[in-house]
């Protein structure tokens, strides 16, 4: 068995990559034929029910305002309601025919019961559940003195998505509805200072590629994968539970650029519409999958060479509130509208958190 497992890690690798180069053609055909297929077959949201999580900025609130467009009735849950008042009045403006909005905390499952529930009384029906809530980070494991941070990175990354799907999948089997999932690129492809969220993200992907066969043709499952997104909350940004908005002191000049929110939110609809199981942005990403399973080598070489090393720094944090470590102030994990904010403090951690 092992002289026959050495052989096949020989020769499977190279026979693989050979019969994708022969086979690339038509299956760039049959994808593309599928494609049109579903673009003309896409499916209406006129008066169809969307559930959308994280709705209070980023990609929350650009997903928000792509179905209002195609003129669905929309639940907009978040934490921050004053937000949200906000949001519904755009929506309303761009075609939504109806907007509910629910303050809830999707880590918590009586609260996402809650809101599915007001959802069914109200509207009788749900039909697309969007997860977007999300929270990230750029700290090196390893400076960390804090680690009270580490369950609510899981929490909201993991089970802020777990939760309401698991209360609303009953009824989206009677409506033959969607599930739409706020991933990332860093789910296959981790890159440095993003463990704890990489490795959420992975969880989060293999959970829904788990649940997608068990639900079968019932419930659709979309999967959409993002790399650099440019917003407000990419420099470094966060905020506490107080309401403070913090920034790490060195990255707040780094000018950053990225792919607008919209045009990502734009494609997430259009994609969960069509019914198609993975939204990709870009789509170029994909090729560094093929050099992490078949030249793993090449890839950590690449990126040693173009990321900077770990320079061992400790950094401090901007803004007004108290310190996490002195254990004030989870994180929260919808963006923030900018604000001025006077006075520093330099907390003994070192963890940034960013949101999407």
């Amino acid at each position: 068995m092992d002289l026959l497992n050495s052989v096949l890690n020989w020769v499977v690798p190279p026979a693989s990559l050979v019969m994708m180069a022969f086979a690339w053609p038509a299956l760039t055909f049959i994808t593309g034929c599928e494609w049109l297929y579903n673009t003309f077959n896409s499916e209406p949201m006129e008066d169809k029910v969307v559930i959308i999580t994280g709705a209070s900025s980023g990609i929350g609130e650009q997903i928000a305002y792509e179905y209002a467009k195609r003129g669905a009735k929309l639940v907009l849950v978040a934490r921050r309601d004053n937000r949200l008042r906000l949001i519904s009045e755009n929506a309303r403006h761009m075609g939504a025919k109806h907007v509910m909005i629910v303050a809830a905390d999707v880590v918590k499952e009586e609260e996402c019961r809650r809101f599915v529930n007001e959802t069914i009384n109200f509207y009788g029906r749900v039909d697309h559940l969007v997860n977007t809530v999300s929270l990230g980070h750029t700290f090196y494991f390893e400076e960390v003195t804090d680690t009270t941070v580490f369950p609510h990175l899981l929490d909201i990354n993991f089970w802020g998505n777990v939760y309401p799907t698991y209360v609303a999948l009953p009824h989206l089997r009677q409506t033959n509805g969607k599930i739409i999932v706020n991933a990332s690129v860093e789910s296959w492809l981790p890159l440095p200072r993003m463990s704890l969220y990489a490795a959420a993200k992975a969880a989060l992907v293999n959970f829904y590629e788990t649940l997608r066969l068990e639900v079968d043709h019932e419930v659709g499952i979309t999967i959409a994968t993002h790399g650099w997104i440019g917003s407000e909350l990419t420099r470094g940004k966060f905020m506490v539970e107080e309401g403070a908005e913090m920034q790490w002191k060195e990255e707040r000049e780094v000018h950053v650029t990225g792919g607008p929110v919209d045009d990502f939110a734009r494609l997430i609809v259009a994609g969960a519409c069509r019914g198609d199981a993975y939204v990709k942005y870009p789509s170029w990403y994909d090729i560094f999958l093929l050099y992490r399973v078949f030249a793993p080598k090449v890839l950590n070489w690449t990126f040693r060479l173009i990321l900077p090393t770990h320079g061992g720094r400790r950094t401090s944090l901007v803004g007004t509130g108290r310190p996490i470590s002195e254990g004030y102030g989870r994180p929260l994990f919808e963006g923030s509208p900018p604000r001025k904010l006077p006075s520093t403090f330099a907390p003994q951690s070192p963890q940034q958190l960013k949101m999407e």
